[in-house]
């Protein structure tokens, strides 16, 4: 480099160096965290009843518990957030796997995605029929086909190749999903008229190797035509996860989410700020007879507050309002935040630590 010192270059590279590994260089580190949800909407405690309300409570206690359970015991992010979401695509009371809305035909398309914050890698499924479980679908698109998504019929034979459980459609039906659709098309109503909550179910984690994933799964929205797909199994939209930054799972008005890119706009804003804080560390460095620092800022050596990352959650959420869109998402950090941001009424949410955060809630005011 002409015009710069030998020792200026080599502090320079060291600096770059230092800030582009991982902020979760912390294998040693036990800590774990996860953050799950079931949807986001208009919710509010006048429209529920107090079975209801403990019915919620309890079905998402027990998929946080779940998860749990594979972090607490040294398992991966991955399980734990497969652990998860297996159990709420069982659960008819969100919109996904069993529970999943009815298209205007009559039908369920399922869509489901999934992300290894470690490697990057995803795995996804669009407007698939007859998938017990579309997240595992997804995660053998990941990890057993040379491909990130797959659609329809194609994605259904890949299924039947990997032994996936097929269930036949009437096991996918729910009375209070065709009332739905029903009342949509007698009322000439749109799908955000009936649908008053969006029931996509997901969930984020980090386990105690440092690893970070992140997984959605939906049934999309009641009456949707023509193969609509929304962000749920889209990587970057709906799910994103990555090690240098966070990881997250969207729910929502799908359009607007696709076009905010909300989760992977979260992750780079966060990776930006992890940078900005870095470099403000290394500037308060002290420095040599020759103005070079006298020692390098380790990105493992720096940790993000939760309120940055609340923020940068929050910024982007408010882009989605600003376009007429609205759903939430949840997010979990390389340093163990476990995060929720909505700009509904309500969220069906839950989180647990390895610092003993246990909890689940549903409206705004939790």
């Amino acid at each position: 480099m002409r015009g710069f010192s030998v020792p200026f270059v080599r502090a320079l590279a060291a600096l770059c160096v230092a800030f582009a590994l991982p902020a979760t260089a912390q294998e040693a580190d036990p800590r774990w965290s996860i953050a799950i949800h079931g949807g986001a909407g208009t919710i509010a405690r006048e429209n529920m009843t107090a079975e209801q309300d403990a019915a919620y409570r309890a079905a998402l206690q027990q998929a946080l518990d779940a998860g749990k359970a594979v972090l607490a015991g040294g398992g991966d992010a991955l399980d734990a957030v497969e652990a998860v979401i297996t159990r709420l695509e069982d659960d008819e009371k969100f919109n996904a796997g069993r529970g999943a809305v009815f298209t205007w035909d009559g039908t369920h398309e399922l869509d489901a995605s999934i992300m290894d914050g470690r490697t990057r890698d995803a795995g996804a499924v669009a407007g698939v029929t007859g998938i017990r479980h579309p997240i595992l679908l997804a995660r053998k698109v990941m990890t057993d086909s040379p491909h990130v998504m797959l659609a329809g019929k194609g994605a259904e034979a890949f299924a039947a190749e990997q032994g996936l459980e097929l269930m036949p459609p009437e096991w996918f039906d729910t009375d209070a999903r065709r009332e739905a659709l029903e009342r949509m098309k007698a009322e000439r109503l749109s799908a955000l008229d009936v649908d008053i909550k969006f029931g996509t179910v997901g969930a984020v984690a980090l386990d105690s190797h440092g690893n970070l994933a992140a997984g959605t799964s939906t049934g999309g929205m009641t009456g949707k035509r023509w193969g609509r797909i929304g962000d749920s199994p889209l990587i970057g939209a709906g799910t994103y996860a990555d090690n240098r930054s966070c990881a997250i799972s969207a729910t929502g008005w799908g359009e607007y989410f696709i076009r905010v890119g909300v989760a992977h706009e979260i992750c780079a804003r966060l990776r930006y700020d992890f940078r900005i804080a870095a470099l403000e560390e290394q500037l308060g460095v002290p420095r040599d007879a020759d103005g070079l620092p006298e020692y390098i800022i380790h990105a493992s050596e720096l940790a993000l507050d939760a309120e940055i990352a609340q923020r940068a959650a929050d910024d982007v959420m408010d882009e989605v309002k600003a376009l007429g869109g609205d759903g939430g998402i949840i997010l979990v950090t390389p340093e163990g935040h476990a995060l929720f941001s909505f700009n509904t009424s309500g969220m069906y949410r839950g989180r647990a630590t390895s610092d003993g955060v246990d909890e689940v809630a549903i409206y705004a005011d939790e």
